[in-house]
């Protein structure tokens, strides 16, 4: 294979790889959202006009990843199974890009990453915990790609339901 170069549509990040990943390392979003960076062309990608509803369920969404990414830090640092460990920190790591996704959408600075989000530490509680959080995300993600006018908006509100999708079945099979 050849190194080629690939961009994320969800989120904007840029990669180089041998032969097209089937998924984006930093956002999760699936192969289909992947282009050839000579293919992309984000010009206006970050530039979305929101309506009032949009722009309050993306403030919504933006509150979900800070709060779903500082709990699974949280549970990274706490629980004592090395499996949970690992699972959380990749966790924390794609649901902070889904953080930082809303917040070009937004036009913000920065986010504000607090609260803190306690866990309980451990191991199946925090599985649960997750479980739980994704099942909202993904509920709420449904009903906000719905109501999105903004095709870029309904696009990625749709990607990050796969990607949380993947996400409850991680917790779905430690839990069994």
């Amino acid at each position: 294979m050849t190194v080629q170069t690939f961009v994320c549509r969800i989120c904007g990040e840029s990669m180089i790889m041998d032969g097209k990943p089937s998924r984006c390392p930093f956002c999760g979003a699936y192969e289909k959202y992947l282009v050839e960076i000579k293919d992309y062309d984000d010009t206006g990608a970050w530039d979305v006009e929101l309506n009032e509803t949009e722009k309050a369920n993306v403030e919504k969404a933006l509150g979900v990843e800070i709060s779903n990414t500082l709990f699974y830090k949280c549970s990274a640092k706490k629980v004592k199974e090395l499996d949970g460990q690992k699972l959380f920190k990749i966790l924390a790591k794609v649901e902070g890009e889904h953080a930082a996704v809303w917040k070009k959408i937004l036009k913000l600075d920065k986010i504000k990453w607090e609260p803190p989000e306690s866990c309980v530490a451990e191991y199946k509680a925090d599985l649960e915990d997750s479980h739980a959080r994704e099942e909202r995300a993904i509920k709420f993600y449904g009903e906000a790609a719905a109501a999105a006018e903004s095709t870029r908006v309904k696009e990625i509100f749709e990607a990050f339901i796969e990607v949380e999708t993947d996400h409850l079945k991680l917790s779905e099979v430690r839990l069994k």
